[in-house]
This record gives structure tokens, sequence and C-alpha cells, in this order.
């Protein structure tokens, strides 16, 4: 009978302990949500800031190196650049989570440019639909407006570029510069937000970011977790107590 109780105690000791462990871990889950949800608010409040600022004169290229995506990206600026005699590159899309008005699939174009002082900026200079041909760069010097944006990193499913026909799957400028032989790029391209050719191809336009905030429905998820493994516990445990006092 004494062995009994002790093994029937060190169960309940055991059972205690690891659901201390799961309601411990899943109430951690949920304050990490709220805090993700605190960080996504100030992220959200930075890129409308950054979006909706008038645009800026590009930092000068000795400055490139400190710009980051954390504190530069979707940034405004305005630029005055030539279009190289490049080979142009095209990154597929079935539509964008940036641009409303894309929504069918086609491709984004970046050429190159030339700045003022001799260094190359890449520019995406907008989006042409499947089976639409977009217009020739200008050839003399052009002012533009845009966001600065950092190479997209390829995913593990993403399709390897096809650079025989300039196509590419992920926003990869630095990628595009080597294959193409446009030779030192910035760290950064220039999304563009106009002008607009004459033909209309490629479309630039203003980005607008719309950034998922489901941080409140996970948090609260696992916190309602954690109070069903609890209730359970609870309930597991007076049944046991229960089966000991009946015995």
């Amino acid at each position: 009978m004494a062995a009994t109780t002790a093994g029937r105690r060190h169960g309940s000791f055991g059972m205690s302990a690891f659901t201390l462990v799961v309601i411990g871990l899943l109430i951690g889950l949920g304050v990490w949500q709220l805090q993700r949800r605190v960080e996504k608010h100030a992220l959200i409040a930075a890129l409308t800031d950054r979006l909706g600022a008038a645009p800026a004169a590009l930092p000068p290229s000795d400055q490139w190196q400190v710009l980051t995506p954390e504190h530069d990206e979707f940034r405004r600026v305005a630029i005055t650049a030539t279009f190289r005699e490049a080979p142009a590159a095209k990154v597929y899309a079935t539509g964008s989570a940036l641009r409303s008005d894309v929504t069918t699939p086609g491709a984004f174009v970046f050429a190159p440019v030339t700045l003022a002082d001799g260094t190359t900026l890449v520019v995406d200079r907008g989006f042409v639909p499947d089976g639409a041909k977009e217009a020739a760069p200008p050839r003399e010097p052009a002012t533009m407006t845009g966001y600065l944006r950092f190479p997209e990193k390829p995913g593990w499913i993403t399709p390897v570029p096809d650079s025989g026909k300039r196509l590419w799957f992920a926003r990869d400028h630095i990628g595009m510069a080597g294959a193409l032989s446009w030779g030192p790029v910035a760290p950064f391209y220039l999304d563009l937000e106009s002008p607009a050719p004459p033909s209309g191809l490629p479309k630039p336009g203003p980005l607008d970011v719309h950034l998922k905030d489901d941080h409140l429905q996970y948090a609260i998820t696992w916190f309602g977790l954690a109070a069903a493994v609890a209730v359970a516990f609870a309930v597991w445990l007076h049944g046991r107590k229960r089966g000991q006092t009946s015995t």
C-alpha cells in the first residue's frame, strides 16, 4: 500500500511538473506575440511616415554602406540620372503586396542608371503585364522619385534565375548586376514612383505597405491553450484525488 501511494505521488508530481512547463511555454508564446504586436505597430508607423514623407536627396555614395533596411527601407528619394545602354532584367510576379494596381502576371523591369558622380544605381522601372512590351528608357538625364529598397533574399522554393532570358524570381539586383555585367552597383535599388514613360509601360507607382497584424489573435490562442491545459490538469488532479480517497 505504501509503495502504491508513493508511486501515485511520484506520478502526480511528474504530471504537475510537465503541466507547469507546458503552461509556462504557452504563456511565454502568448507574451511573445504581444511583444511582436507592439513591434509590428511601431514598424507600420515608421513605414507610413517614410512612405508619406517628401522625397529627399539620395545620400552621397560614401554614405551608402551605413544605410540599412531597418532604418532606410522605403525612404522616398529624388535623383537625376541617365539610363545606361545595358541589358535590363525582369523579375516575374503574379501580383504585388505593395502595389494594389498590380494584379496580373507579368514582370518588374530592372535597369542600371548612372548618377552624376559616376556611380551606378539600379532602378525598378515598374510593372509590365504578360504579353505587353515596355518602352525603352530615355537616353537623356531624367529626374526620378522613388523608394529605397534592399535586395530580396531568395527562399528555398524560389526558382533559380535564368540569366540567359534575363529573368529573375526575386528582387536580387546585386545578382542581376553580376550576371549581366552591370559592374559595381549601390547596395540598394530605387523602386520608381515617377515619372512613367509616355506609353505607360513599365508602369511605376506609389507603394502602400500592408503588413498583416494577427499577433493579438495568436496571443489569445496561446493564452487560451494555456487555460485549457490548466483546466484539464485540474480535472485530472481532482479525479486522481477522489480515486485515492475512495481507496
